[in-house]
């Protein structure tokens, strides 16, 4: 997912997405702990998915004026 992609989402389809690639992380880490996943790779995409999440929430909770540590 791109961060243009991400940056158009309204809140509740951001929450949303957060919550879907959350599960499917978990589920990935599930599955490769149990050597039945064949795209390791997938885990870090998701992985990153989720951090591009959370700076985009970020930028806009600093675009809001909130100042947060």
């Amino acid at each position: 997912m791109k961060p243009a992609e991400v940056r158009e989402l309204s809140e509740e389809e951001f929450e949303q997405k957060e919550e879907e690639l959350r599960e499917e992380l978990f589920n990935l880490t599930i599955q490769n702990a149990t050597g039945q996943l064949e795209n390791t790779a997938r885990i870090g995409q998701v992985r990153r998915d989720i951090a591009r999440l959370y700076t985009i929430r970020r930028e806009r909770t600093m675009s809001k004026g909130e100042k947060h540590a």
